[in-house]
């Protein structure tokens, strides 16, 4: 029988015969980075990483996340007032700001953009949607904006950098049949960022070319020698990406480098790996809603088949942290005595039994997704799928994206048995993570696509969302985590240290969780 071991390492060999997707070689002052971008370009409607990357340099927002730990800074804001009961808050506007056409920025953009947001429904809405309603972002005069909460909620200031601020004239111009101008806008820009979208080079998935924005608000103080030009291209290969930094057909690659290829990079003289310690959760999501994962020793048993140790210590040579439950353990929320699963094959049998016994169909074909684009999925389903042989559980490995899957998980029915991936720094609070993954009214998002059901978490999570007092918050999220670790809701792997290649004359890379090091306007060439 083959070792897990040679198993992963077939994995990564069929894994470089996928097809990759060349990029244009940088000259002049710009730089080609081989990020994943986003299926479309509407910051109101999708939510994920590579969003995140295309929103920090086209768009701004009322608050930003800078440095690592990330500091949230007022960004388009001047100032606030806040009631005593945290039911109403006033932010007043910066003056002078200039959309991408000229235009200003006033109050009335932003009351817009959040009514946008709520309208669409989609994205980052999710934060908002259970304490704001549209009708209460007003604007009481050209430079204020004023949000009036249905009730008090904690995380408030700390989810105001989602929202986008968009040029409602420009989208006017472009609505079709009451869309708010979604239709134009998945495949256009209108913000005020750093960089403008060049819209004729555009194609969706595969490039995204940014030009500088001279004018921006912010200026370019930081940084004398900025980049006029990046290229945002995917390159849908590791390996691929890996040998185009090496040549310097790209500047960049992702952040989600095998170790294999962080060492590859290491020994290279014309690139490096920047290495930042992150708050992003790498997890095996379970659909608790579908036989046999709705059986909790069913879950427990896939919990302790997982090598945690192997995986992390062995594959990924210790560049990760072992992360007991849904909070990165390097945020408040996380409880430091919390016991993660152990790899146990005997605990593991001993659980499938249980589950056997009490009519799961644990014989049944799992299947286990992996987005083909990243390595460490399929390695670490790879890991789970052999062990889980040894249980006599057969699961079969389903090439999927990131796309696919995020679609798929709307519906209990379409969301696979299992799937792998990250929960990335959206905002930092533990709402991110343990509130939209695990608070049954999220469902139909990605975010919680395991399906799972506790009405004490459900109470706990709500009550954390409506508490100020943070002591008393904490103590909420401590024991919601207890409850969703104790069911087994999904398998959770580590936080991550963020792995990036970069060439060696890429200057001034800085980063931050939120945006997973991907704001350029700190960048420069050597």
């Amino acid at each position: 029988m083959r070792t897990w071991i040679s198993v992963l390492a077939s994995a990564l060999m069929a894994l470089a015969l996928l097809p990759g997707m060349a990029a244009a070689k940088p000259s002049g002052n710009e730089i080609v980075w081989g990020e994943n971008l986003p299926k479309a370009l509407d910051p109101h409607v999708i939510y994920n990483v590579p969003m995140q990357f295309f929103m920090l340099n086209t768009y701004d927002t009322l608050y930003r996340y800078v440095g690592n730990p990330p500091e949230l800074k007022k960004w388009l804001a001047e100032d606030e007032k806040v009631s005593d009961d945290g039911l109403t808050w006033t932010i007043t506007l910066k003056k002078g700001v200039k959309f991408h056409d000229g235009s200003e920025m006033t109050a009335a953009d932003v009351v817009y953009s959040f009514k946008r947001l709520l309208a669409l429904g989609k994205g980052p809405s999710g934060a908002f949607k259970p304490v704001l309603k549209a009708e209460n972002v007003t604007a009481p005069d050209k430079y204020a904006v004023t949000f009036k909460l249905d009730k008090a909620y904690a995380p408030f200031r700390a989810v105001l950098p989602l929202v986008a601020i968009v040029n409602p004239r420009v989208l006017k111009a472009h609505e079709k049949d009451g869309d708010w101008g979604s239709t134009w806008l998945s495949s256009n820009e209108a913000g005020s960022g750093a960089y403008k979208l060049d819209a004729k080079t555009y194609r969706p998935l595969e490039i995204v070319d940014l030009m500088r924005n001279e004018n921006h608000f912010y200026g370019w103080k930081d940084n004398p020698k900025p980049v006029d030009i990046i290229r945002a291209h995917t390159v849908k290969e590791t390996s691929t990406r890996v040998l185009a930094l090496l040549k310097g057909d790209i500047d960049a690659t992702d952040s989600y480098l095998p170790t294999d290829q962080v060492e590859r990079i290491q020994k290279s003289k014309t690139a490096r790996v920047a290495r930042d310690e992150s708050m992003r959760i790498m997890l095996i999501r379970m659909n608790n809603k579908k036989p046999p994962f709705d059986n909790i020793n069913f879950r427990k048993c896939l919990s302790h088949a997982f090598n945690y140790k192997g995986f992390i210590h062995i594959i990924l040579k210790d560049y990760a942290v072992r992360n007991a439950g849904p909070i990165p353990q390097n945020l408040w929320g996380a409880p430091k005595d919390l016991k993660p699963y152990d790899y146990d094959l005997k605990k593991a049998k001993a659980f499938c039994d249980k589950a056997k016994a009490e009519g799961a169909p644990v014989d049944r074909e799992i299947e286990i997704h992996i987005q083909s684009a990243l390595a460490q999925t399929t390695q670490s389903a790879q890991l789970l799928q052999a062990d889980a042989r040894k249980l006599g559980i057969n699961m079969k490995l389903v090439a999927s994206t990131w796309a696919q899957l995020t679609t798929n998980s709307g519906k209990v029915e379409t969301t696979p048995d299992m799937w792998v991936h990250w929960v990335s720094t959206y905002f930092v609070d533990p709402e991110n993570w343990i509130g939209q993954m695990y608070d049954s009214q999220f469902q139909g998002t990605w975010k919680a696509s395991a399906w799972y059901k506790n009405d004490k978490v459900d109470k706990l999570l709500r009550e954390a969302r409506t508490t100020v007092d943070h002591a008393k918050r904490k103590a909420l999220y401590e024991e919601a985590s207890r409850l969703v670790v104790a069911d087994a809701a999904d398998i959770w792997i580590y936080n991550t240290v963020q792995l990036r290649g970069l060439t060696n004359r890429i200057k001034g890379y800085k980063f931050s969780p939120v945006g997973s090091g991907g704001e350029m306007r700190y960048i420069s060439i050597k």
